[in-house]
């Protein structure tokens, strides 16, 4: 090899073949001949294929050649269903093949095919590693369908004498159990890979700036940061509630008309037909209420009715098409926060007065006894606020009260010691905006910080790290909207421009 590179610093020239590119690359890297280093990394590039891009990706991630080490995993990614019928597959080391299986741009037909590729491959070790459940991990098994969860991965004995990996199983179980509740469990397990076709985005609707009411439905992708639209509402409405279910319908009900009368409407909208349909209206008008998703039921807590706020509280049944009320508040209010965790209904802050001034009460319903409790208050009182389910823990952002005014304070609820701590702020002071969780960030969306201004911003919270930061932007300035995360089809929507 260094005769070989002695002579092209003579001639210019040089011979590169399969035999030689390898030991060649590796002198030429060494005594830093870079272009003959550069030609024998195009000449990998041209030559690679199924049966040896594992290789050249890891021979190229040795060398530093990152221009070779990239397009070689882009060929892994892409050829992945094709590689795992090769040799070099099963001696691939266990890190490597841990950063495969993570990536979101893996292509695949199913998950399934993911998890038999991982099983081949502990089965070609010689001896099984203890830490199967490093790589099961990166298994997104709570994509696999319940019939290959049951009849597969879980008499597969790896995954069975591991305390560890049974317990990756439960995580799945649960998710297809019990389907509303994914949104406080969802992490890069739960998250689709770009390939299945599906994305999981924030959906906005409605709202409203300087009065003027919309009835537009959007829905915004935070990886690509594209807004495209969906089926407008049969009517434009503001200071409404909206959840998802667990089969990926959502559910919008009352708010108020630009007459500035309360709705009793019920609207539920599937993804599959890009469509709205009423469904049966609730007992009582609201506006400013809260909405949320306990258990398979909605259920419509407190707000104004036109004349009064309300105490009252009723809970839909999907299966019946039908509501009915359940025991009341503690205290009637509008404009609280509500969020579901864990069986139970968490109905934060609120206002109680003419003024809108906000209140710090944080009232509980357990789902299981029908009654409500009142927990430890929130640092501040807070109303329009917005709340979110975040790693097991309760969010609230923003929201108004007379001492506080407009505030970009966030607080975080633990529920297991029923205790509030502030957390870092968001950048811009925020009331009547809307938050939604993708992935385990919280996105809060729009809201107001005066009367006469309306925040187009998108901010992104990322518990780990505890800081904020601008994520997008809405199409156009608006409070008093809506939103919610929903896995949705990425050939759905029409395009339209995001105000950057």
């Amino acid at each position: 090899m260094i005769r070989n590179l002695v002579e092209f610093a003579y001639t210019g020239s040089i011979t590169i073949n399969k035999n030689n590119v390898q030991n060649l690359l590796s002198a030429a890297n060494l005594l830093e001949v870079l272009k003959v280093r550069d030609a024998c990394c195009k000449f990998l590039d041209r030559n690679m294929d199924e049966s040896n891009c594992l290789g050249i990706h890891c021979f190229a991630e040795v060398h530093a050649c990152t221009e070779l080490m990239q397009h070689a995993k882009t060929f892994v990614l892409k050829h992945f269903q094709e590689i795992i019928e090769s040799d070099e597959f099963t001696s691939i080391p266990e890190a490597k093949l841990v950063e495969i299986l993570a990536s979101d741009d893996l292509v695949v037909d199913k998950e399934e095919t993911i998890f038999m590729a991982a099983l081949k491959w502990l089965k070609a070790q010689e001896r099984v590693p203890k830490s199967f459940d490093q790589v099961l991990k990166h298994v997104r098994l709570p994509l696999l369908t319940p019939y290959f969860l049951h009849d597969v991965v879980m008499r597969t004995p790896a995954v069975t004498e591991s305390a560890e990996c049974r317990a990756l199983v439960e995580e799945a179980k649960t998710w297809h159990l019990l389907p509303d509740r994914r949104d406080t469990s969802a992490g890069h397990r739960m998250r689709s890979r770009r390939s299945a076709g599906t994305t999981q985005v924030i959906v906005s609707v409605g709202g409203e700036d300087d009065k003027v009411v919309m009835r537009s439905v959007e829905f915004w992708d935070p990886i690509t940061t594209v807004w495209k639209t969906l089926a407008c509402l049969p009517f434009a409405v503001s200071k409404h509630g909206l959840v998802v279910s667990g089969q990926g319908k959502l559910y919008m009900a009352g708010g108020e008309y630009p007459d500035g009368s309360a709705s009793r409407a019920m609207w539920r909208y599937d993804p599959v037909l890009n469509a709205w349909h009423e469904m049966a209206g609730m007992n009582v008008c609201r506006s400013e209420l809260g909405l949320v998703m306990l258990d398979g039921c909605v259920y419509a807590v407190g707000g104004w009715e036109g004349r009064s706020r309300l105490d009252s509280v009723e809970r839909y049944d999907p299966e019946t098409n039908s509501w009915q009320f359940v025991p009341p508040l503690k205290m009637a209010v509008t404009s609280p926060a509500v969020v579901a965790y864990d069986g139970a209904l968490y109905v934060t802050g609120g206002a109680i007065l003419e003024d809108g001034d906000g209140i710090e009460l944080v009232q509980r319903y357990d789902n299981k006894t029908g009654q409500w409790t009142e927990m430890a208050s929130m640092l501040i009182p807070r109303s329009g606020s917005a709340a979110c389910v975040v790693d097991g823990s309760i969010y609230v952002v923003g929201g108004w009260h007379a001492s506080t005014e407009n505030t970009n304070k966030v607080e975080r609820y633990d529920v297991a010691r029923n205790t509030w701590e502030f957390v870092s702020c968001m950048c811009e002071r925020r009331y009547r905006p809307a938050a939604a969780n993708i992935g385990g960030r919280m996105y809060v969306l729009g809201g107001e910080e005066g009367l006469d201004r309306h925040h187009d911003t998108i901010e992104c919270y990322d518990p780990l790290t505890d800081t904020w930061a601008i994520a997008g932007y809405l199409t156009s300035s608006r409070s008093w909207l809506s939103a919610a995360p929903i896995t949705i089809r990425t050939d759905m929507g029409r395009e339209r421009t995001s105000c950057t």
